[in-house]
């Protein structure tokens, strides 16, 4: 179940990063309270992740799910350059957050 929050709340990242980026600058309202309401969440549902989980690959699960969503986002909706790097990248963050997983986290 605890790994489950970090799955949501790392998805979560990934909207706060994008909201983030659609609210230039805090200048536009409804991306800027969809920022708040994505931040907001993904932050509680990890914090209460990290009561059954070791932090390091807990965090590393969350960040790097959120990075490769964000990145993955932004290529297929924000014009965001495609290259085979960026994907081989992205790859490689996910195969790594993967491992992390499996390394075995939980008490």
């Amino acid at each position: 179940m605890a790994w489950l929050l970090v799955v949501v709340a790392g998805l979560l990242e990934t909207g706060f990063a994008v909201c983030l980026k659609l609210s230039h600058g805090f200048t536009r309202l409804w991306p800027t309270i969809a920022f708040a309401a994505f931040a907001l969440g993904s932050f509680g549902l990890l914090t209460l992740a990290l009561k059954k989980l070791d932090v390091g690959p807990a965090y590393a699960v969350w960040t790097g799910i959120g990075a490769a969503g964000t990145a993955v986002y932004g290529m297929l909706f924000l014009g965001d350059l495609v290259s085979t790097l960026k994907i081989v990248s992205i790859t490689m963050v996910i195969v790594g957050v993967i491992g992390l997983q499996l390394s075995g986290s939980t008490h």
